[in-house]
């Protein structure tokens, strides 16, 4: 005989449970605690939560052991005793409470059975024209109960794609850490093979920076002398076999003058290499950003000539794909 719509839809139901939930200690004896349930037109606060626990996976009780574990966590109305017929709200109640489902503003704030019941109306798991003190069956409660199974295991599977994600990620930065460290390491050499003083590669978050410190202007000028132009040169050629990738030009000052000059100086400085660079042909104007910092990201002490020289710099950064 072929089933009804609401006939398939329980069967179906109750073979889901059947196969989510852990029922000891035998099968043939969980089917029939299930088809007990589902002919009870009045379940008692007791047997529902037993029911609930079990399948919230809190434990395994017997009914009175079930009402009095749920009583102890204020899962179940201050006024319940185990062998009164549930209500929907507290049912409401027990079933948020014991599947550990995150409520809205109210319910979090009193955590009482009316705001419990509002939750499961407004989430649809309550359905139907319903009453807070309406007496709850063991069929509505298994409806219920298999809503909330499925919503944990909607909540399991998005948590899992979360921490998919969120390893692919940590996976794509490492490659990206390595091949950064792998060019500043390459540069390095290239640096040293190449007897470029002052001037060092390093990873840094935006990409590999080659840091020129103690950089040489003119006096009173932003205009390059002649050793680093001589500098820069070699780190063109450097950069002519990275292509396709922006380059920011930062300028750096020691602590000397106003903050005001410190900005403007180190702007112009790092112009007037963003410039040279571009007269080189390794970068067009559209690929470079240039900026001045002043000397808001020291690097050393300024309270030494050492340290001064550290700080009065330029920085070269080869920029990550999709950085600016």
């Amino acid at each position: 005989m072929r089933l009804d719509q609401r006939g398939k839809m329980m069967h179906k139901l109750f073979v889901i449970l059947l196969f989510v939930l852990t029922i000891p200690p035998l099968p043939a004896q969980s089917v029939q605690r299930l088809e007990t349930l589902l002919h009870n037109p009045e379940l008692s606060w007791a047997a529902a939560a037993a029911f609930v626990l079990e399948a919230s996976e809190q434990g395994v009780f017997s009914n009175d052991a079930a009402f009095y574990f749920a009583m102890d966590r204020n899962w179940l109305p201050q006024n319940a005793s185990p062998d009164e017929s549930a209500r929907l709200n507290g049912i409401a109640l027990l079933l948020i409470q014991s599947f550990e489902l995150k409520g809205g503003i109210l319910f979090s704030r009193f955590q009482n059975p009316h705001y419990a019941y509002r939750e499961l109306v407004y989430r649809n798991i309550i359905q139907g024209r319903t009453y807070q003190n309406t007496i709850v069956s063991g069929e509505r409660l298994f409806f219920m109960v298999s809503r909330f199974l499925a919503i944990r295991e909607a909540q399991e599977e998005a948590a899992e794609l979360e921490r998919r994600r969120a390893d692919e990620e940590e996976q794509r930065l490492a490659r990206e850490r390595a091949a950064r460290e792998a060019l500043a390491r390459e540069i390095n050499l290239r640096l040293q093979a190449q007897q470029v003083a002052d001037t060092d590669a390093r990873v840094t978050d935006a990409g590999v920076t080659i840091n020129l410190s103690n950089i040489q202007f003119l006096a009173n000028a932003a205009e390059l002398t002649d050793s680093e132009r001589a500098k820069l040169r070699e780190i063109a050629r450097i950069l002519e076999t990275i292509p396709q990738r922006n380059i920011l030009v930062a300028g750096h000052t020691a602590l000397a003058g106003t903050r005001a000059a410190q900005q403007r100086t180190s702007l112009e400085r790092a112009r007037a290499v963003a410039d040279y660079l571009i007269s080189l042909g390794v970068r067009t104007a559209a690929e470079i950003t240039v900026r001045g910092y002043g000397a808001d990201q020291p690097l050393a002490d300024n309270s030494t000539e050492a340290g001064m020289a550290q700080n009065r710099r330029v920085e070269i950064t080869i920029l990550q794909a999709g950085n600016r």
